[in-house]
């Protein structure tokens, strides 16, 4: 390959450019060039003109080359324009696929503004553009993204309808999917039957529609395509189910729910008697035991090695407890008088040191926080911890229900068929979400929905009964969602990715701009 073709593939856009100069300028390519043909076409009437005015150069940035800016000096000329019915009577010439009106870039370059624009939106688009070394401020791609046209819509045949938060809580959209192509058609501003009904009109053609189980999607289908087939998703059914499982398992927990143990009072411990009592103890005990034997007061003394004033105090003393006194330690307390009080109080169930210490303060008794905290520390240590057997709550049951019993653990089987067995009620919601279940995921339908739900209606549960009847307020696009095999998949995924995107432009997803990147990016 020549240097000449390899230039043909590098830069295609520089074929039907007479280049005069290739220079470098800091971190930039300068290349500076001329149009190659005679003359030009008036963008106005078309007509051919080699009648030159005059000529100006211009500058347009273009792709990057080698991690370069590149900048294009363009020697760009003036035409007349020869015909009398034109209204243009000079016109710039423009290069083919490389040059546009007003534009201060070329084609390529601007393709890829657009498509970074619209992969990352505004702030995070500018910061990759400037590492592609095609710089453009995060308003100027916005401004790209607004002025791109909207894509032509074709023909749907499965509809998919949803709506998404513009601000949660307060105001919603509608979008809008094909489900066969899995691509967003449009974007509607409000969430109602009018705005669906509308968009049906103006696109006949649409046979099946999918969506939830909203009553105002319902009546725009029947209102703009009376005659198309309504699915209800199985993923919204399945989540109705559940809720109505949960609300069940709430109110027959106290069917399996065994009774509370009651609770042991706390009392204060004995404390083990420290050194200095040990010792009174023995003390005591030895000089008894010499008087029981005869020995004299002056003989003791001089065997115990004791003071003849302590000798006399324990003989006088016929239990060691005289000596000792009504504490273990031997010692006064502030909180003597007062430890029933905190004892009854912690039975109670107050258990912070702090909310006792300012109970005892506030009638003006003077007591340590830190004395208090260690009286408390002793209760708690003396309290003796209630063994009881676990009990699931209610999402914990609910799930249960909920999952294949295939992939149930055998913990969870044990623990399930506990309950069930506690509990008739509890045993009978088991059975018929897993029947449910069985008719949603093999989309029986047609065979089995029926009786499922006339056993629904005459159980003894009445969040089942509550669910069976709104089955049958929406029964033909339930009995097509248990049977057909389409479903409103692709349009949670668009939604998420609505989620993504606004997430994305932060405060800037305004609905214009929003729709555009929604209709424009490619999942």
């Amino acid at each position: 390959m020549s240097v000449a073709d390899l230039l043909a593939v590098l830069f295609p856009q520089f074929a039907l450019l007479h280049v005069e100069f290739v220079g470098s300028a800091g971190r930039s390519v300068r290349v500076h060039a001329r149009g190659r043909t005679a003359g030009a076409s008036c963008p106005g009437c078309g007509a051919w003109s080699e009648r030159v005015h005059s000529g100006y150069e211009r500058r347009i940035g273009d792709t990057a080359v080698c991690g370069q800016e590149l900048v294009l000096h363009l020697r760009v000329r003036r035409f007349f324009c020869d015909n009398e019915e034109c209204g243009k009577r000079t016109f710039a010439e423009q290069i083919p696929g490389l040059t546009f009106r007003y534009g201060r870039c070329t084609v390529p370059l601007r393709k890829v503004r657009e498509a970074v624009a619209l992969s990352l939106g505004g702030r995070a688009g500018a910061r990759l553009a400037e590492h592609l070394a095609v710089g453009v401020g995060r308003d100027a791609l916005i401004r790209l993204i607004r002025a791109l046209p909207d894509p032509a819509t074709e023909p749907v045949r499965v509809l998919g309808v949803d709506d998404f938060a513009l601000r949660k809580g307060h105001h919603y959209g509608t979008v809008l999917i094909d489900i066969e192509g899995r691509r967003p058609v449009d974007v509607l501003p409000e969430r109602s039957a009018d705005g669906l009904a509308a968009w049906l009109t103006e696109h006949p053609g649409v046979e099946v529609i999918c969506r939830d189980r909203a009553r105002y999607y319902a009546e725009g289908a029947d209102r703009g395509a009376g005659t198309a087939t309504q699915v209800a998703d199985r993923f919204h059914l399945w989540q109705n189910l559940g809720e109505a499982a949960e609300r069940a398992v709430a109110r027959l927990r106290q069917q399996w729910v065994p009774p509370a143990p009651e609770k042991e009072e706390v009392v204060l411990p004995e404390v083990a008697d420290g050194r200095r009592v040990q010792r009174t103890r023995a003390r005591h005990a030895a000089v008894h035991a010499l008087v029981s034997k005869g020995v004299r007061h002056k003989e003791i003394v001089a065997e115990l090695g004791l003071d003849p004033k302590t000798v006399c105090r324990f003989m006088r003393a016929a239990t060691p407890e005289e000596l000792i006194g009504s504490r273990p330690s031997g010692r006064q307390s502030s909180l003597d008088g007062h430890a029933a009080y905190l004892i009854a109080r912690f039975n109670e169930g107050c258990y912070s040191a702090d909310r006792l210490h300012r109970e005892l303060a506030e009638p003006g008794l003077t007591v340590s926080e830190r004395t208090v905290r260690r009286f408390v520390h002793r209760l708690r240590e003396n309290a003796k911890p209630t063994t009881h057997t676990p009990i699931p709550k209610v999402r914990e049951v609910t799930w249960l229900i909920l999952t294949h019993p295939d992939n149930r653990s055998e913990a969870d089987r044990v623990v399930l068929k506990e309950l069930r067995d506690r509990s008739p009620d509890l045993d009978a919601a088991c059975d018929l979400v897993t029947r449910f279940a069985s008719i949603l995921v093999n989309r029986r339908g047609q065979e089995e929905l029926e009786q499922w739900t006339a056993d629904a209606e005459s159980s003894v549960l009445p969040e089942l009964r509550k669910f069976a009847t709104g089955l049958r307020k929406d029964w033909d696009a339930v009995l097509a969602g248990l049977t057909l095999r389409w479903n409103s998949g692709p349009v949670e995924g668009h939604v998420n990715r609505i989620k993504m995107i606004k997430r994305q432009m932060f405060g800037r997803a305004k609905l214009d701009l929003l729709r555009r990147r929604v209709l424009l990016t490619r999942p």
